[in-house]
């Protein structure tokens, strides 16, 4: 049963209204429990519908610089599938730690861990020193929690020390009714877009964004090369339409014809499909003949090497990328969702001068960046199916056994997609058929 706020929210209330109804007293939210931990022991197939569950929750007291957020909708990143098999190391030292720092930091230290990295929703409550936002305004969460008295964070936010991931490394995250956000993470939500489609966008994007546009990843320049792995993917279809965008050359390796074509829909004339390549042996690209063949198939729709490499996948795909990088080239890393244990050869590396850059999310300034580019329909939302909260570890499964493209959205207490759009005239002018490239 909904509770009054929420039910005020799903009509659109003011300000006024909302501040004066009472919030539930609990709410339903996606969680794993600590008592869960060793579920997986001595399992090879570690299914997150075993350990993703969805409970009522107590509603967190709210710090001076946080607002709650009635969640209308969210998103799977791969950072739920591993708080979910509990791996590399459960979520639950992350929280612990936090709660050691007390004040209110004590308060995500619980038998539970919310989780969720994405979300977009209205503000129904600010804390006290909440200045440049109020009830009732539409926002998009940033996942980037930073610590804004590390003087690091003021450099860039990603460097400070207490710099974490919303939603995997804090509590009360974005797969539930309510979520608990620092004032610094919020964005206005793109007015065109549904809430669905801006849930699936802040932490893949502006990841993409970080990698190559900011002048700390790549720095792509216009006629610039850049190798796309897993292009369909939910961070390497937003690198496909900033590379395009920025005036340099995606080469998009996909495992399927169906995802070429989504590809190519997208602009991306320059497609691989690697199942071409291994021809059955998904080990062929951990080899150096796999290597030169891959080298060989992007010189034939490139022209030329990578000047950038953007890579996620890891241990599977990294030596390849090492190496497939061309002379002075860049590989840019942000993550290893086969495994982070990297073999390549370091002879390319170094007697060709080439540079890998770790890269990790994105401060709120590049994240403002891209949430302008989406606004614009610069960049569309790469949204390809949308699940029930209720049905939260069918999603987080789809993502865990890689049977999705784009990103999977999942609607909290948006009760049916398609809403959430406040400026119909913005969306005309963009092309539907861009935003529902994932969805066809």
């Amino acid at each position: 049963m909904q509770s009054s706020m929420s039910d005020a929210v799903l009509v659109g209330a003011d300000a006024a209204v909302l501040e004066s109804l009472p919030l539930p007293d609990h709410f339903p939210a996606a969680v794993v429990r600590r008592e869960d931990v060793d579920i997986f022991r001595s399992m090879e197939d570690k299914d997150v519908r075993k350990s993703l569950l969805v409970d009522q929750v107590p509603m967190p007291e709210l710090a001076p610089d946080e607002a709650l957020i009635a969640v209308m909708a969210s998103s799977i990143n791969y950072n739920t599938v591993w708080t979910a098999m509990f791996e590399p190391v459960p979520t639950f030292q992350f929280l612990r730690q936090m709660g050691k720092n007390g004040g209110w930091e004590a308060r995500h230290d619980l038998p539970y861990h919310i989780v969720g990295s994405d979300a977009s929703g209205v503000i129904v409550r600010t804390g006290s020193s909440v200045r440049r936002w109020k009830a009732g305004d539409h926002v998009v969460v940033s996942p980037a929690y930073v610590d804004e008295q590390d003087h690091d964070t003021h450099r860039d936010g990603m460097l400070g020390e207490g710099q974490k991931a919303w939603g995997f490394e804090t509590n009360f995250g974005g797969l539930a009714h309510y979520a608990v956000v620092r004032a610094s993470q919020l964005m206005p939500k793109p007015a065109a877009l549904s809430w669905e489609e801006a849930a699936v966008n802040p932490l893949c994007a502006s990841t993409a964004y970080r990698m190559l546009v900011s002048e700390r990843g790549a720095r792509m320049k216009q006629g610039d090369v850049v190798l796309v792995w897993g292009a369909t993917g939910g961070l390497g279809a937003y690198a496909v339409q900033l590379v395009l965008n920025g005036g340099g050359i995606p080469v998009g390796v996909v495992n399927s014809a169906a995802k070429a074509s989504v590809l190519r829909s997208l602009g991306c004339e320059a497609v691989i499909d690697r199942t071409e390549i291994d021809e059955g042996d998904p080990t062929l690209l951990e080899r150096p003949e796999g290597w030169r063949k891959m080298g060989k198939a992007i010189r034939a729709v490139a022209g030329e090497d990578p000047h950038i490499v953007f890579e996620h996948v890891g241990q599977k795909t990294f030596a390849a990328s090492v190496f497939l990088a061309r002379r002075g080239g860049i590989i840019i890393t942000c993550g290893s969702s086969t495994g982070y244990e990297h073999l390549y050869d370091n002879r390319y590396l170094w007697m060709r001068l080439k540079r890998i850059i770790g890269s990790h999310g994105a401060n709120l300034h590049e994240q403002w960046e891209v949430n302008r580019l989406l606004a614009l329909g610069h960049v569309v939302p790469t949204l390809s199916r949308t699940y029930p909260l209720n049905d939260v570890a069918s999603a987080a499964r789809s993502v865990q056994t890689n049977q999705h493209i784009g990103k999977v959205g999942v609607l909290c207490l948006a009760p049916e997609p398609g809403l959430g759009v406040t400026d119909p005239s913005a969306r005309a002018r963009i092309d539907d058929k861009r935003l529902h490239a994932f969805r066809s």
